[in-house]
């Protein structure tokens, strides 16, 4: 089972109790969870053959009623979600320079349903004896375990060194040699990616039209690649993906992607 997946069944075991107003929110707390793990794949810095860092400290900014609706759970959410990114890490063999921590952030310039996600790398120089904070689930790639080397303040010369801007980022992709199929769903049917970039828009010209008034001639492109991206070609409405509104975004197996009233379903496998 996937960790987002039992993240989501931790939640809805909760829902009878004083956790429960938190589904009555626009935003759903597990579409901030895969936007945690986004966050984790967008900034994942390969510091050497065994160790690569992601951030730990994460800013989820919620528009005014969404804020409101999900402040007073922040405390118990932010454990759940602690936790998730704990999990989502030790699964991708990812290590943190100090202890996780999920903060809640009112942003008045967002609309009801969207969200950002805003991480930062903070080091504690306790982290290697720090116990997990109550609430928080113990174990995994929390911090560094005790007896492990010091991070280094930068990579050593020859190391990877973090993605240029502009570049994709550095994230788990396939095994080498193995053949990945592309394609995405729109209404129920599917259309295959069978070349390096996919124009979708609303002109003949584009390779998927999308016959929607809310979508540009030339709304998007789909660039394939480790990992895939998605990136707006100036849209009047522009993209939300994965419930959050950007200009360029990493895909993965099951984003979902909206152009005006679409919705488009990314879809990657093996063989």
């Amino acid at each position: 089972m996937g960790v987002l997946k039992r993240f989501e069944q931790r939640l809805e075991g909760l829902v009878n109790g004083t956790f429960a107003k938190v589904f009555k929110s626009e935003v759903q707390p597990v579409e901030i969870a895969g936007a945690l793990q986004r966050e984790c794949d967008n900034n994942a810095t390969i510091w050497n053959r065994e160790r690569t860092v992601v951030p730990n400290d994460f800013i989820v900014e919620l528009s005014a009623p969404d804020y409101e609706r999900l402040s007073p759970y922040s405390g118990q959410l932010g454990d759940e979600l602690s936790g998730l990114v704990r999990d989502y890490a030790k699964q991708q063999r990812y290590t943190f320079m100090g202890p996780i921590k999920v903060h809640l952030e009112k942003a008045d310039d967002l609309d009801t349903g969207l969200y950002r996600v805003r991480s930062r790398t903070l080091a504690s120089s306790t982290s290697q004896s720090a116990e997990p904070s109550q609430g928080a689930r113990p174990g995994g790639y929390g911090y560094p375990p005790a007896g492990a080397p010091p991070m280094p303040a930068a990579p050593p010369p020859g190391m990877n060194r973090p993605p240029a801007a502009g570049r994709p980022p550095a994230v788990p992709g396939p095994m080498p040699g193995a053949q990945v199929r592309r394609w995405i769903e729109i209404n129920g049917t599917r259309h295959q990616i069978s070349r390096p970039t996919l124009v979708l828009g609303r002109s003949t010209d584009a390779d998927v039209r999308i016959d929607d008034p809310g979508v540009s001639r030339r709304h998007c492109e789909i660039r394939t690649g480790t990992p895939s991206t998605i990136q707006d070609l100036g849209s009047t409405n522009g993209i939300v993906v994965d419930g959050q509104h950007t200009t360029r975004a990493t895909l993965r197996d099951g984003s979902r992607i909206v152009v005006g009233s679409t919705t488009i379903v990314y879809r990657q496998a093996e063989g």
